[in-house]
């Protein structure tokens, strides 16, 4: 029943609109959050785990506790509950296509939204199989309601087989992942586990211990808007200014440009008139040095503007949001072989790769707690064109399991 239950679960875990919101200063972000982790609650405690805990800061915590006297280590599963406020995440409504054909998918008749393997190609490796898509108007929340489902159905799974050996397990959801503040009040100490595995990676297969070193940016261009016709050697257009720092950058190496190892500068927002525009950038690079290298260059195009435009012309705000967590992974790759034996054992194969992007493991790391990351089985995260395989929905329950047996062992 491993599969009917975590789809059970994921079909009502994203209708719930959790969306983050990255201008709100509260913590979390949006009270629709807490009132999902309220619900998430009382379903961790129906099905039998025990010290749920929901703080004032909507974290979520839970304990399966051990059925060996053995010496084990305390193991952790973690997951977040909110989805990206880059798409629409209310009145989400999921559908099935099943035993898919390989043929473009009619998200949306109304209005010809269209999820085509020509430009998803990876949805053809799951020909044959059982997917859940959207109605082409929200993103689905498989990030991470995914990653959710499938803990909570392994902890319902192994509640209900004591015959199953374990240590004791720690899991946790967290808030606000998606505007970066998922582990920023997140009680390491409290949480007490030796290392875990975030559930809130891709297909199915990924397992990931390096992901970018981040940075964010904003610069602010101050103007002087003057009545145009009268404009002769007094008008400064902070739009201009701003286009023209825009292009200083590398023009390649933006997301759309780069793979694998490689970072990139990525304008998120623009927002102008005449007399104050802003630029705001995600900066990410998984090698330290270049990581800086390209702070410093952001940071010099700021002075070159200054020097030319006068100090007054713009403000550079720039911040580091979170590191690799390779170099806090790496002392204890046992962390990473097990879960790699786990796919292995229940026939994934797995696929180690670099996250392009970040989790709260990646931050969890650097605050104590060694934290990869393992596939959810998603793919197109924060879009209309989002769909994940049930079959890899319950790989990961699986894999879950398989862990947990193999720490036992």
């Amino acid at each position: 029943m491993i599969k009917e239950n975590v789809v059970e679960r994921f079909l009502g875990y994203v209708k719930e609109y959790t969306t983050s919101d990255p201008k709100s200063t509260t913590v979390p972000t949006t009270d629709r959050q807490m009132v999902f982790a309220k619900k998430i609650v009382k379903e961790l405690e129906q099905i039998g785990l025990q010290d749920v805990d929901l703080d004032d800061n909507g974290y979520i915590m839970a304990t399966l506790p051990a059925n060996t006297d053995k010496d084990l280590p305390v193991i952790g599963f973690v997951a977040h509950m909110d989805t990206s406020p880059d798409f629409s995440g209310e009145n989400v409504n999921p559908r099935f296509v099943e035993d898919y054909d390989g043929n473009d998918i009619v998200l949306n008749e109304e209005s010809n939204i269209v999820l085509s393997p020509t430009d998803f190609p990876e949805i053809l490796a799951y020909k044959g199989e059982t997917l859940i898509v959207t109605d082409g108007t929200t993103l689905l929340g498989a990030d991470d309601k995914a990653g959710m489902a499938e803990i909570i159905t392994a902890m319902d799974y192994l509640i209900k087989h004591p015959e199953i050996e374990h240590g004791k397990i720690r899991i946790g959801f967290t808030p606000d992942e998606e505007v970066g503040r998922g582990a920023d009040f997140f009680d390491v100490k409290k949480f007490g586990a030796e290392y875990a595995y975030t559930i809130d990676g891709g297909e199915l297969g990924e397992l990931q211990f390096e992901n970018f070193n981040a940075a964010y940016a904003k610069v602010t261009f101050n103007g002087r808007s003057v009545h145009p016709g009268y404009a002769k050697d007094k008008m400064i257009n902070s739009m201009l200014l701003a286009t023209k720092f825009a292009n200083e950058l590398p023009e390649n190496e933006i997301p759309q440009e780069t793979s694998g190892y490689e970072g990139f500068f990525h304008l998120i927002s623009m927002e102008g008139s005449v007399e104050n525009s802003t630029l705001e950038y995600i900066i990410r690079d998984f090698d330290k040095e270049k990581y800086e290298q390209r702070k410093q260059l952001i940071s010099d195009i700021a002075d070159k503007f200054k020097t030319k435009y006068g100090d007054s012309s713009l403000t550079l705000e720039l911040k580091d949001q979170y590191f690799n967590m390779r170099e806090k992974v790496e002392p204890v790759m046992h962390v990473v072989d097990v879960a790699k034996k786990a796919m292995e054992e229940v026939d994934v194969k797995p696929h180690i790769i670099p996250i392009r992007g970040g989790t709260d493991g990646a931050r969890l790391s650097f605050m104590g707690l060694p934290c990869p990351n393992i596939f959810g089985g998603g793919h197109n995260f924060h879009g209309k064109f989002e769909f994940i395989p049930v079959n890899s929905m319950e790989k990961a329950v699986n894999v879950i399991l398989k862990i947990v047996e193999l720490v036992a062992k």
